[in-house]
């Protein structure tokens, strides 16, 4: 089992960037970090929750068409950090961003799908003007 803490949200002006980070708080059991698929999402206000970007143990991605060429996930296994780098932000990027994790054992980008996280951290707000 694993719990997620997000940092880095916060107001910048449209066009402008951010580096969302995600780490594991506290790990217990036999969880490996560096095997499950970590991704990103959001909520907008007055929306449904949305899958943005994951990426599973093989460093493969994938990323809501919304997003493509804007936003990327690195993922640092030796800082057990994933990140989330937010560029050419615009107004309607504005939400509380969720870090999440699957929670598998061992996870690939062709064998998940949004559906498959279930360990949420407790989000970070940002907020384009």
């Amino acid at each position: 089992h694993v719990q997620l803490v997000e940092s880095g949200g916060g107001s910048v002006q449209a066009g402008g960037s951010l580096r969302l980070s995600c780490l594991p708080a506290k790990i217990t059991g036999s969880y490996s970090y560096s095997r499950d698929c970590m991704g990103w999402f959001r909520q907008a206000p007055g929306k449904e929750r949305e899958g943005v970007a994951f990426i599973d143990s093989n460093a493969n991605t994938e990323y809501a068409d919304s997003v493509k060429g804007r936003f990327t996930i690195p993922k640092d296994n030796t800082k057990a950090t994933m990140y989330l780098q937010v560029n050419s932000l615009k107004s309607e990027d504005t939400a509380i961003y969720y870090c999440a994790a699957a929670g598998a054992r061992y996870c690939t980008v062709s064998g998940a799908s949004w559906d498959s996280f279930r360990i949420w951290g407790q989000g970070t707000q940002v907020t384009v003007s």
